[in-house]
């Protein structure tokens, strides 16, 4: 098997981008961009550091992002699994690319920027819900805005309303299958709902 190590052979194989898809790049919001990102709930964080890379999902009950200025969004960090593998990656090297989908639209905005890590207690604070604030906020400096093609979601009918998780492993099942039985398991999946709803936030 061969495989492409040089850009102008790769830039053979598929041509040259379209016009739209340069054009459609902004540097900061732009009213449609604003409206569009603080529709989002869901967005997956994207890091690089010098232990690999790292695709993490981000999700809250409004917009999951926070407009400082028209250059800079703050990002909360809530509570996970404290593994910490995107704000290691953060702190090591700021660049980072966020993917905000909004639930039925096949169209996706990205923001490519840099980001740095913050236990700022104000702007903490404008994140509480629950009586709970994020640990930190990650504040991202804006590089480029623009819209992802749509095709992705559409073969992969994302929001098709079909449920297809029937037959897939649970995350107790994984847990097991990792520690050869030592932790995870239905009691795992079991506990898992009533575990969530203490520590949401």
């Amino acid at each position: 098997m061969e495989f492409v190590k040089d850009i102008t052979a790769l830039e053979a194989l598929y041509g040259t981008p379209g016009a739209a898809s340069i054009r459609k790049v902004a540097r900061r919001l732009t009213p449609l961009y604003r409206k569009w990102i603080m529709a989002s709930r869901l967005c997956i964080l994207s890091t690089v550091g010098s232990e690999g890379v790292d695709g993490s999902p981000r999700g809250d009950e409004g917009p999951v992002v926070l407009e400082l200025d028209q250059g800079t969004l703050a990002l909360p960090d809530w509570r996970g699994n404290n593994r910490l593998d995107s704000l290691r990656n953060i702190v090591l090297d700021p660049r980072v690319s966020l993917l905000f989908m909004a639930p039925g639209s096949n169209n996706v905005v990205r923001v490519n920027g840099n980001a740095q890590l913050t236990a700022d207690e104000a702007l903490r604070a404008r994140f509480e819900k629950h009586g709970k604030r994020p640990a930190t906020v990650i504040v991202i400096e804006i590089s480029e805005i623009y819209t992802q093609c749509a095709r992705a979601l559409i073969r992969a009918r994302t929001w098709s309303g079909h449920d297809e998780s029937e037959g897939l492993p649970t995350a107790g099942e994984i847990l097991s299958e990792m520690t050869s039985g030592e932790e995870g398991g239905a009691q795992y999946d079991q506990e898992w709902g009533a575990r969530a709803a203490r520590t949401m936030w």
